[in-house]
């Protein structure tokens, strides 16, 4: 039995995946944002838009799952599949944020004390992990009828990793 969910693994791969700065464009990260273009309501051309949701929609996708409808939009993701309680988070688990002007959407990997652990797109322009204070979460879900692979995560040590405060 796999340890991770296949959407999880599918995230992992496009670890260190960034933008490109200046006037040109990651042709690949856009490709991959778009293989959810059915859901996201918007049809990636550049990397500059906001993509943390469209990321989260791509790695279902990948895993054979639908995404929420508006993918693109990281606070749809609140009303996505089945509720996770927080005291049952798994690998996987698509955590929301809300942050000044909008919202964040990942997948959870761990948590230490004050923050979780979060796989996303979008994050310092790239798909990374980064640590999100817990205050600021609004919502975890999990595909409906999926069953819920593993526990929650504890982590020791925060990897260096700095507390984030805005994903944009």
């Amino acid at each position: 039995m796999a340890k991770e969910p296949a959407w999880l693994l599918a995230a992992r791969a496009k670890l260190g995946t960034r933008e490109l700065p200046g006037p040109t464009h990651n042709s690949k990260l856009i490709a991959f944002l778009n293989t959810a273009a059915r859901w996201n309501g918007v049809v990636w051309k550049d990397d500059e838009m906001p993509w943390c949701g469209g990321f989260v929609a791509a790695c279902l996708v990948v895993a054979g799952i639908d995404p929420v409808k508006l993918a693109a939009r990281a606070k749809s993701w609140a009303a996505y599949g089945a509720p996770l309680q927080r005291t049952r988070l798994a690998p996987g688990a698509i955590l929301v944020f809300d942050r000044a002007g909008g919202g964040h959407v990942g997948f959870y990997v761990g948590e230490d004390d004050t923050a979780y652990h979060v796989l996303g797109g979008n994050q310092g322009n790239c798909v990374s992990v980064t640590r999100i204070a817990k205050s600021r979460l609004i919502a975890s879900r999990w595909p409906r009828g999926v069953p819920v692979i593993g526990g929650a995560v504890k982590m020791t040590r925060t990897a260096g990793l700095p507390l984030s405060n805005n994903e944009a």
